[in-house]
């Protein structure tokens, strides 16, 4: 672009999910909803996780950090957009707006190698099953989740401080939080820097957790075939078929969004892709965790046991056995 067309940007206007006022309401009432889901299933799942003796395991603890992922992501991005439904003024400060993507990219990476730590927990349990309590401990756990943190952290600062970089003809973000796709959409110049950085760097940092999960599976796949008892082979089915859900519906949504140049951004696809990853994704992971895990099941089920008789609720009430018969 022309360089009078150049403006020094103080602060972003955040367009959100739609330009059409009649449709803020409604967009307010769906977002408010689904986010209070989201929260509150992956509050009781960590409470769970947390509170329950019986889940207290490495494979429990990476799931609570899931869980406690699953919290934060919306929460940097969804109170933000709420106010912006319903508000004329949608402009968010520059430095809020680079704030706001530093913890995005570093939190949802997070996700990303908490995934991989899930499969390397699982594979060690399918396939190494007598040396798995040798193998995988909570200290392990602790250092992989520590180890992770400072690697998604460090990825973060340099995206942010590159886009702190780039001169933007224009201070419209065609999205409803501040990721880096759109503000690179509104950079003068094509940043190549930035793309390329995305396709090298950022595949290497988030697609080499994906392709160690690809890997894990495959092993486990070899042992599952190898198995010749059936409770053995549902356990291990059992076992793996909430994480492969979750690590679908992630990954399959952060493809779509990321690895494509800018000059293929669609406004209106993109910022529905975003809402399925960063709002509807967090809300179905402890869905998925506790409908489809008996563990979890079991370990709700005795939570709100102690919730009732702590609260003078009778065990052999007609409450209490249609609850035990839908867990």
């Amino acid at each position: 672009m022309a360089a009078e067309n150049r403006t020094e940007v103080t602060e972003f206007v955040l367009l959100g999910l739609s330009s059409r006022p009649e449709m803020q309401p409604v967009i307010f009432g769906v977002v408010l909803a689904m986010y209070l889901m989201a929260v509150m299933g992956n509050v009781l799942l960590v409470i769970v996780a947390c509170s329950d003796p019986r889940l207290q395991t490495p494979m429990y603890f990476l799931l609570s950090q899931l869980s406690m992922i699953d919290i934060t992501l919306p929460t940097i991005i969804i109170p933000k957009m709420l106010v912006h439904t319903l508000s004329v003024n949608r402009t968010i400060s520059y430095k809020s707006c680079m704030i706001q993507l530093f913890f995005f990219m570093a939190v949802g990476s997070m996700e990303v190698y908490l995934l991989a730590a899930m499969a390397y927990d699982r594979y060690v349990a399918i396939c190494e099953p007598l040396r798995y309590s040798a193998i995988v401990s909570h200290l392990l756990c602790l250092r992989i989740t520590l180890t992770s943190w400072v690697v998604v952290s460090l990825n973060s600062l340099l995206y942010t401080l590159l886009v702190t970089r780039l001169t933007f003809c224009g201070n419209q973000v065609t999205h409803f939080f501040c990721d880096i796709t759109p503000l690179l959409k509104l950079s003068c110049t094509r940043p190549v820097v930035n793309e390329m950085l995305i396709f090298t760097e950022g595949v290497a940092v988030v697609g080499s957790p994906f392709f160690f999960i690809w890997g894990s599976y495959v092993r486990i796949g070899i042992a599952i075939a190898h198995m010749h008892s059936v409770a053995a082979l549902h356990k291990a089915l059992s076992t793996c078929s909430s994480h492969i859900l979750v690590v679908l519906l992630f990954f399959s949504s952060l493809a779509r969004m990321y690895l494509k140049p800018s000059s293929s951004y669609d406004l209106e696809e993109d910022r529905q892709v975003a809402v399925f990853y960063t709002l509807v994704t967090p809300m179905l992971n402890p869905l998925i965790y506790s409908l489809r895990n008996q563990e979890v099941k079991g370990a709700l089920r005795r939570l709100f046991m102690k919730l009732c008789i702590s609260g003078n609720f009778q065990p052999g009430s007609q409450a209490n056995k249609e609850w035990q018969h839908i867990s």
